[in-house]
């Protein structure tokens, strides 16, 4: 079942919640928390993008809205972008003419030793 899906049901409640808590949470695998190959920034960019792909179901953020949402330049973001995909962290489509990349997220990443 896709987590759209999932979220839809209300599975989960969330009681108590404070104004920071009732915006969400992004999980993130560890093995991208941990890995050696990639920056920090690098990581928050991967991070934002799950975010994103969470949230609606599908990934393709301008790279000025994801470096505004993170507080990088967009020079940054678009280095990290770079980097994650060279990693094999994620994949870009050019899509052309003015529109947003679609960013496929690899959850399953291979480790390199």
């Amino acid at each position: 079942m896709h987590i759209g899906e999932i979220l839809k049901e209300r599975t989960i409640i969330l009681r108590g919640a404070d104004p920071v808590t009732q915006h969400g949470f992004v999980q993130v695998p560890t093995v991208i928390l941990t890995a050696k190959d990639i920056t920090g920034n690098a990581k928050l960019v991967y991070t934002m993008l799950l975010k994103y792909a969470w949230n609606d179901g599908s990934c393709f953020p301008g790279q000025e809205r994801l470096a505004d949402d993170i507080g990088i330049s967009r020079d940054t973001a678009n280095l990290c972008i770079n980097e994650l995909a060279k990693k094999g962290y994620l994949k870009v489509i050019r899509r052309g003419q003015g529109k947003t990349n679609v960013y496929e997220v690899n959850i399953k990443v291979k480790r390199r030793r």
